[in-house]
Order: structure tokens, then sequence, then C-alpha cells
């Protein structure tokens, strides 16, 4: 009644508002999707074995919906040794018996797409386990299976005996990228531990095998892949002489048996790799032809130039790529020292190879790195997830970050982390990556809320009593309000189909304006310095009115929200950050509320 009444009042206005809403540009879900990154070990146990799993995931689901989420990826849930926790996959098809059971995935599929949530499962294509049924086949050369993996005889040892590794390759996790097998008498390839050897796709088999693979997940419900560890996808192949070539020495180590000692020109970054993008992209757009509903969203992990990721997206002869090539550059480019103009060229940066149709996406953490608030400082928590939900496409937040968790202490006694244990007693700390894959801090009861029982797979943060989400949920101010906030502003059409600009305006004062025509104009304020600093941002977008309104506020502002500040004389604080709206006109701004309140709900 009341919304026949409203039409009523306000007439044809009303007609022609909804008509432009209804011809407005509309995105697809992933486009402007805030994706969450599960580790499934560390996010929710429900039965009390110190794991996390499948179960546990589903029973909070609703959280992740109610901060505003509407896609999660979860690290591999594939059967496992776990040697490397997951992502030494023994079989492909079925779910490691510590997270629980297919009919447990069901369930968790069934409920995610219940809340409107879309499901992206890690898809590990590099390697596989040793214990995966391929290789062992492939170790003792039965018919078919011969050519799975990178076999080679290695080189005449000179001084006698078993013959030498066929390069000077060395792993991701140290030491010779080639491990002899007694078995086959031949060296396999590893580009990660020596529980994880190498798939050759230079084989059509293995090619369709993993095409299968992601053809059984989509059968099973899941709307996307995110892809693990496309660099080392492909190696150089063998050249004339039958050899594989040694890598040059990058200077940067002096130790040799560091995966930094080489510079990785024939391991990393093939061309081919491309080629495997481009068909698996093919695959899962032909699905969607074939089976009809929503796009199924590939997103692809390389830490590569910007030259290279420019590819990844579409090829140069036009063949589609990745949707979602991982933007790491706020975790790699970003520290205490940068300034606002190191944002601005990053951000321009990243915009310029999102090709047409594209779009950009902002990655803050994930499980292979140091949490946001010990990689930057727990001052910037709120500043770094503002800045990357001011920007423009998808954004990317790792468990855990959106309540300011901070890295845990894991002593040489507890660490688990192949990478760590590899580097040694005296190196270990620095190799590991256990200290963010600690379990997730759900509230103040023992073990924070994530297991029933005594004992944790990694020790649960110290400061689990007030860094968790029910002590969050309750404050007036915390980082949990902050994200919860920025993922409602993001909903508005201005941070969908708006203009981004950044400038520095000052040495250490970013600002990030969003526009869109007949819409609110948003600016994003962040003081990267230790001094207060004084703004004046009337130049930054056409016709800003004298007075702003504070939209959202860091946890630690000193400014009120709605209240109002001059547009040419704003104090900020050292690392302080805020959202300021200029409100449109009366009739642009009821096109607005109906758009957004009407249209997108």
């Amino acid at each position: 009644m009341f919304k026949f009444r409203f039409a009523i009042a306000t007439g044809t206005l009303l007609l022609v508002l909804i008509g432009a809403c209804a011809n407005s540009t509309t995105l697809d879900w992933w486009q402007k999707a805030g994706f969450y990154q599960i580790y499934p070990r560390s996010f929710k146990d429900s039965d009390g074995d110190g794991i996390g799993d499948l179960k546990g995931i589903t029973s909070k689901l609703s959280y992740l919906k109610g901060i505003g989420i509407r896609s999660f990826w979860m690290s591999p849930i594939n059967k496992s040794p776990m040697v490397d926790f997951g992502y030494d996959i023994s079989d492909y098809r079925e779910i490691a018996p510590e997270y629980g059971t297919m009919a447990d995935f069901d369930g968790l599929i069934w409920e995610a797409h219940r809340l409107g949530l879309k499901v992206v499962l890690d898809f590990v294509p590099n390697h596989t386990s040793n214990l995966h049924e391929w290789f062992i086949k492939s170790e003792r050369r039965e018919p078919g299976y011969e050519d799975y993996y990178i076999w080679d005889a290695g080189l005449p040892n000179p001084t006698g005996g078993r013959n030498l590794p066929p390069s000077n390759w060395i792993a991701e996790f140290r030491g010779s990228a080639w491990q002899w097998s007694e078995i086959r008498q031949q060296y396999y390839l590893h580009q990660y531990t020596v529980e994880q050897p190498d798939l050759n796709y230079r084989n059509p088999k293995v090619v369709q095998e993993m095409k299968d693979v992601l053809r059984f997940w989509m059968d099973n419900g899941i709307n996307g892949f995110r892809i693990d560890a496309t660099t080392s996808l492909f190696e150089v192949d063998r050249l004339a002489n039958g050899r594989y070539p040694d890598e040059p020495l990058s200077g940067l180590t002096s130790d040799p048996e560091s995966f930094d000692y080489h510079e990785h020109i024939y391991m990393r970054n093939q061309p081919e790799t491309l080629d495997m993008i481009y068909q698996w992209r093919e695959l899962v757009d032909q699905y969607k032809k074939e089976h009809g509903g929503d796009t199924v969203v590939l997103m692809t992990e390389s830490y590569s130039s910007y030259d290279v990721l420019k590819d990844y997206y579409v090829g140069s002869d036009g063949r589609l790529g990745s949707h979602m090539p991982f933007n790491f550059r706020l975790i790699t480019d970003i520290d205490r020292n940068s300034k606002a103009s190191d944002f601005v060229t990053l951000i321009n940066s990243w915009m310029a190879i999102v090709p047409e149709g594209g779009v950009a996406n902002w990655v803050m953490g994930n499980h292979d790195r140091p949490r946001l608030g010990t990689r930057l400082g727990v001052e910037w928590i709120d500043l770094m997830n503002m800045v990357m939900m001011s920007l423009p496409g998808a954004t990317v937040t790792y468990q855990g970050e959106e309540i300011g968790m901070t890295d845990v202490f894991i002593s040489w006694e507890d660490t688990v982390d192949p990478r760590a244990c590899n580097a040694g007693k005296e190196n270990f700390a620095e190799a590991s990556r256990d200290p963010c894959r600690t379990p997730f801090q759900w509230d103040d009861s023992p073990m924070a809320g994530f297991t029933s029982g005594r004992l944790t797979w990694l020790p649960v943060g110290p400061d689990y009593r007030t860094v968790n989400v029910k002590v969050e949920e309750n404050m007036t101010k915390s980082h949990l309000k902050v994200y919860k906030a920025m993922m409602k502003l993001r909903e508005g059409k201005t941070f969908h189909l708006g203009s981004v600009k950044a400038y520095a305006v000052t040495e250490k004062v970013l600002a990030i304006v969003r526009e869109l025509s007949g819409y609110n104009t948003y600016i994003t304020l962040a003081n990267l310095g230790s001094k207060i600093e004084i703004i004046d941002v009337t130049n930054l977008a056409k016709s800003l009115p004298f007075k702003l309104r504070f939209e959202v506020l860091g946890s630690g502002s000193h400014h009120v929200r709605g209240g109002i500040v001059a547009t040419n004389d704003i104090l900020m604080l050292p690392n302080e950050s805020f959202v300021l709206v200029a409100r449109i006109a009366p009739v642009e701004h009821l096109r607005e509320s109906i758009c957004e309140s009407w249209l997108e709900s």
C-alpha cells in the first residue's frame, strides 16, 4: 500500500527514475563481489578434534553473509596426506577425512546457496601427492601413465655411482627440485616438497584428467575455482640435446639451497601456461552454455609482472583467460614507509592492465603471507581495509583480517609448515607460514570458540579474549564494525559503476575518489604518516559542496559518523582513515535511494 501511494504521489518522476534504474549497467555476480578466503583447517571445528572441518564452515556461513561477503573460496579440502596441508592431493574427487564427507560437502553447498553465497574451490593443478594413484602407476611405468609426471634419467656422474640431477633447479621449499626414485631409477621434478611431484602438462592425457576434475566439481555445485601456483604449471622443455638448461644465479643470496639462489627463467612463467588457462576458461564458459546458471569464475594465483598478468586476463589473440588474476600488490608493494604516491602508482598500474569488460581485484592477505596487522601494524588495519574496499571491482579478504587478527608466535617445537621445517631450527621463523594460519577467533571462551576440544592443530592466539567476533560485534567501534560498514557502502552504484581516481594529497595522505553521474560522490582519505595533517579536497572532484559528511570512520578516528566538515579544512590524525560523502541534489538523491533499495535488493 505504501509503495502504491508513493507512486501516485511522485507520478511521472518515479517512472522516470525506475526506467533509469532498469537501464543502468549491470555487473555479473563476481565483478562486484567481496570474496573471503577460508583456510578450512583453522576456520571452525565441529567435532572437537582441534581441526576445522566442513560442518564447522557450514555452521558459520551466516556470519559471512552478515558481514557482506558474496562468495568464499576454500583452501583445498581434497583427500591428502597433509604434508603441505591439502596442497598435496592424493584424490581430486574425495574429501579429506578430517574435513568430512561428500555428504558434508553437499550440505555446505546447499546452505551456501540458500544464503545466496557462491562457493569457490581451490584447484591444485601443478602437482599431486606422491601417494596419488597416478604417481604410483607412473613410478612403476604402468602403461598409459609413464609420462604423467616429469621424469629424467639425470646427468652422468663423473665420479661414478648414481646419475646427478638433470639440472641445478631449486625447489621452493629448499634443495634440489629433482628427487631420485629407486623404483623407477629416474629423477622426478617437484617444485615444492619432495612429496609433491609435478604433473606433465605436455601430456594430453594429463590435460584431460584435470579438465574432468573441474567438470566433476562443477557438477557438484561449485561456482568457481581458485587456481593454485599457476606460474609453475609449465617448465621449459628439454633442449635439443635432451637436457634441461641450468638457471642463472640471481645474486640475491649466497645460500645454494635457497629458492632465491637462482633466477627462475626456466621453471616459472612459461608461455604454455597461458594457453592452459585459456583452455580452462573455455571449459567453464562452455559448461555454463551447456547447463545454464551463473558464471563459473576462475581466479589465478601468480606473483608475476604486470605484462604477464595482463595476458592472464585476455590473450593477444583475444582468447579469454582468468576472470581474476589475483592482484597481490597491496601485499607485496606496500610497507609502513610507503608514500601516498606509491598507492597511486599501484592503483593506476593495475587499472591500466584491466581489459575492456574486465574487472580489477584487490587482495589484502592470504594463508602464505603475514597478516595485515603484523605486516603493516595494527594502526593500519582499518586504513588498509578501507582503501581496498574503496577501489572498483572484487575484493579478497583472508579469514580473520576483518577482526584484526595478527600473526601468532609458533615455536620450533610446534612448527608444522613444511617450508619452515625444511629451513631448519635456525631459520624456521622467517620461512614459516604457521603464524598466519592459527585458529579463527570467534569469541572469548576457551580455544576462542574454535573448538570444543582441549587441543588445536596450531596454538590459538594469546589475544583471543579481546580480538574476536563476539567482542567486536558488541563494541561501539571495532575493526569488524568498520569492515561491515565498508561492505555495506560498496553495495551502492557509485562503487560498482563509478569512476575511480587516486590522489597523493600530500606526501602521506592518500585520497580515493569515487564518482558516478547522478549519485553521491565518495572520498576516502587515509593518513599514512605519523603527523597531524590539514587537508583540502575541494579540487578532487567536480562541484563539491562546501561541506562534506563523515560516512565511515576507522575505529581510531576522532570524528563522529554523520558529522559535517568543511571541504577545505579537514583535520586528520596520524594513521587516521575515513570516508566522506558529498550528497547529491534532492531529486538525484531520490533516484539513488530508489535504485539501490528497490532494485539491488
